[in-house]
């Protein structure tokens, strides 16, 4: 059962242009993604996805494998069937290629319980809130489970609500049934492949989150637990920020 990670990088983002190929310490950081992710021993392989040749060139540059896509994609996930319908691999994992810091204890995490049950199209993972700001935060992504690891709901909105909320979580707000979603997936590729081309869904337009088109349609979506947590890069802030934590970790000041 192949097991291929598969890295979206586009190069236009309103916030960060260019941001794949920014520098981080000597190294682009689409190269600290692809190097990470190969540390995990249940990864077959790694291909970066694009649609601009100076990512393609970057890629290819460390060695790295790149897969050209069409530029007409809306979604990461479209962008990664193109990649599956090439593929042999039965599972396809998601790493976002703004996360340089990933651990790659959490793909394995992530694959386990696919690896376990081939009856699983799609996982995922999720990990605790730590404050009651980020639970209340709609830019921060809640998860709600069932007794058996499976998604009941993905929402921005602050859930399950207390019935008694009183504007003071502070002394209960950990006790919630509730964790922070990690976006970061794993696909069976037959399912990655009908993915596409199922019909966008009220809940998914409503909250803006791809992934309760799955949900929606009767797809079981399976959450592992991780305590650990990335570094996304979506500002030049956040990147200042990883260089700092590379730096103290390694000592490397380039």
């Amino acid at each position: 059962m192949g097991v291929t990670v598969v890295i979206p990088a586009r190069y236009a983002s309103t916030r960060f242009p260019g941001k794949p190929l920014a520098d981080l310490c000597g190294k682009p950081m689409i190269q600290w993604v692809y190097e990470r992710s190969s540390l995990c021993e249940l990864v077959d392989r790694i291909i970066v996805a694009t649609d601009d040749s100076r990512i393609a060139d970057a890629v290819e540059a460390f060695g790295g494998v790149v897969a050209m896509t069409r530029s007409d994609h809306a979604t990461g996930t479209d962008r990664l069937a193109e990649v599956a319908a090439d593929l042999t691999d039965d599972l396809i994992v998601n790493v976002q290629g703004d996360e340089p810091l990933i651990d790659p204890a959490m793909i394995q995490a992530a694959l386990e319980p696919m690896l376990a049950d081939s009856s699983i199209p799609m996982g995922t993972l999720k990990t605790p809130l730590t404050s009651v700001d980020e639970y209340l935060n709609p830019n921060v992504v809640k998860v709600v489970t069932n007794q058996h690891g499976f998604a009941l709901y993905f929402s921005r909105a602050p859930i399950p609500y207390p019935r008694d909320f009183n504007n003071n979580l502070d002394h209960r707000w950990s006790d919630l049934a509730t964790a922070k979603h990690v976006g970061l997936y794993v696909y069976r590729r037959e399912f990655l492949l009908e993915y596409p081309q199922l019909q966008a869904t009220p809940l998914e337009r409503q909250e803006c989150l791809e992934q309760l088109r799955a949900l929606e349609h009767g797809y079981r979506i399976r959450v592992a637990k991780t305590d650990l947590l990335g570094q996304g890069v979506d500002t030049p802030e956040d990147l200042e920020r990883v260089k700092e934590i590379i730096i103290k970790e390694t000592g490397d000041k380039r």
